[in-house]
Order: structure tokens, then sequence, then C-alpha cells
């Protein structure tokens, strides 16, 4: 027992997920929006997306908890991102009124502001895909210091467009998952002409539906486009539409095919989605783009399978979300 080093031990089981307290990756808990280069943030909201499915503000907890068994480097980039930049977990935004939608996402963008005005780039484990209009609005427009004034080019992965600016609301939301893509263009914080939207299903919606996307000037790359073109030509489509211009990155894990994500919101059977090999290349694709933020979003950890394949993937997709950012800041420095 003399010989039992308990601070070595600690050490020792550091890396198994269920010993200790979940951060995300094991990272440093730590709230103060200054005191990272990259925060990890969990937005843990679900009436943004009421129709369908709940328990998605389950997500960031489910992440944390699985998210230490994972890789500290990446083998592509061949980067360790600890080691070039500060990354802290920043803990959850604050809802006290969590089934209230609309006044939730106010205090999503309010919360999320705080490391704008820090110069703190964010990545968040959501939550439906209604934190996502918030969180750019908070980024990104003619305020953001991150952006320098500019809009984002958006890089957004989904089965569904969440364009639909020609409702007014969505069971009473008016800023819900399913019309963020349109508000975010309208009120000037994402260049539509420079953003892309990837994995959309053939089978969604009604004739003419994705069409507000097109009124609105994204280029749609739907899932039979992906298949013909792969994730190269995937890239290729992505990098030329975005030039320079500062880039978020949001993840619909149910563009993801439904073997790599049972536990997503809104799966769509009968088409195929992007295999998580896919889009782990097209996302290292983005390499050396001026990334400033990011999130992933609609895992449903109550519906995910034994192995919680859906929360490991969605971990995977942050991983690499936050490996872009640290690559670009230390290579800028």
């Amino acid at each position: 027992m003399a010989d039992f080093d308990i601070e070595q031990a600690k050490k020792d089981v550091g890396r198994w997920y269920w010993h200790g307290i979940p951060t995300f990756f094991r990272c440093e808990w730590n709230e103060d929006p200054a005191a990272a280069d990259i925060a990890l943030i969990g937005v843990p909201h679900s009436s943004g997306n009421g129709s369908t499915e709940r328990d998605q503000h389950l997500g960031p907890r489910a992440v944390r908890n699985i998210s230490a068994l994972y890789r500290r480097s990446h083998g592509r980039f061949g980067i360790t991102p600890w080691d070039l930049v500060t990354i802290n977990d920043a803990g959850d935004t604050p809802l006290p009124e969590a089934m209230n939608n609309d006044v939730s996402v106010e205090h999503i963008e309010a919360y999320a502001a705080q490391f704008e005005k820090a110069g703190t780039r964010v990545v968040a484990m959501g939550g439906d895909h209604s934190i996502t209009g918030p969180l750019v609005k908070a980024c990104a427009g003619a305020h953001s210091s991150l952006t320098d004034g500019q809009k984002v080019a958006l890089v957004h992965f989904d089965s569904h467009t969440d364009t639909l600016m020609h409702l007014p609301h969505w069971l009473g939301n008016k800023r819900s998952a399913a019309h963020w893509g349109a508000y975010l263009v309208e009120e000037g914080h994402v260049d539509a002409s420079k953003s892309t939207q990837i994995g959309i299903r053939a089978n969604v919606g009604t004739a003419g539906s994705l069409n507000t996307s097109d009124e609105l000037g994204y280029r749609i790359v739907g899932m039979d486009e992906v298949e013909e073109i792969g994730w190269k030509g995937v890239v290729e489509i992505l990098r030329e539409r975005i030039g320079d211009t500062p880039v978020y990155i949001t993840f619909d894990l149910d563009s993801l095919d439904p073997c790599d994500a049972p536990g997503a919101s809104n799966l769509e059977p009968g088409y195929p989605g992007i295999r998580i090999g896919e889009a782990v290349r097209m996302l290292q694709g983005l390499r050396g783009l001026n990334v400033v933020g990011g999130d992933v979003v609609c895992l449903i950890p109550t519906k995910d399978n034994p192995n919680k394949i859906t929360a490991q993937n969605a971990m995977v997709v942050m991983f690499e979300m936050l490996s872009l950012m640290a690559d670009y800041i230390h290579t800028n420095r």
C-alpha cells in the first residue's frame, strides 16, 4: 500500500471514459471565454424541433462521456491540437426557459457572444438544429472580430435544407430548426453565394421544396450528386465557393447514413446518406481555411445503439472541427 502512487494512478486511468468527471476530450474545464483559443461548449436544447423527436438536449452529456476514449492526435494532419493551442471545455449554455424555443435562441446567442468578444472560437455540441442560428449570429457579420466584419461561408451537412423562409413558423417556433438557414442570410450573417448544403436527400419535402435554398443563393450538393462526384468532388466545390471567406461548419448527424448515425433525429429511410469516412475526408478537405465556428447537432442518445456509434461519430466530427481551427490558428500566428 505504501508504494501506491495515487497521482500516477490517476494519470494511468485518465484515458478511460468511465473514470473521473467527464469533459469534452478530457479538456480542462474553464468557463472563462477568454481562457482558450477554442472553447468546446454544450448546447442542451430540444424545443426547436419539437414536431418530431425529443432528447436532443442529452447530446452534450453523451459526447462528453464517450470522448475521453478518443485519440489525442490527428493522424492525417500530423498534429496534436492540444499541443498547438489552448482548448477548454467551457460548459453548457444555460437555458432556464428550455421549452420555449424562441427565448432560448436569444439566450444561446447571448451566451455565445461572450466568446466572440474574447476572440475565442467555439465548437458546440447540440442540441437540435435551431442552435445554429444564434451561434452564427454571435460569431459572424458586421459586428464580428472573428470574421473582420464579414459574413461567413456556411458549410452545411444535412438531409434537409432548413431554409423554409416561406413558412411563418414551425408549430409556433419562428426561429426553429427549419428556419435558421434562411434568416441567417436575410439578416446578414451568411453569404449564401459562398455557402453549400451537402447531403440533402432526394426524398425530402415536396416538389419544389428545395427552391427556397436556390432563391437564397445556396449551392445544394444532394446525395445523388455526392454519390456521383465523391468526396473529392465535394471538396472542390466547397473550396471554389468559399475562396478566402471565413467559414462556419454545421453538421447535422442525419446527413450520415443511418448505419453510422442511428441515434440521429429525422432519419431518412430508403436513400443512403454520407458515410462517416467520406464526411471526415470532406471536413479534412477544408484544411487551411479560416473556420471561425462549428456545431454538431441532432444526436439523440436515447435511441443510439449499445455501442453508442452515433455519439462516437459526433465526437469524431467535433474533433475534426477543432483540429481545423487549431491548425489554422497555429499556422497563422
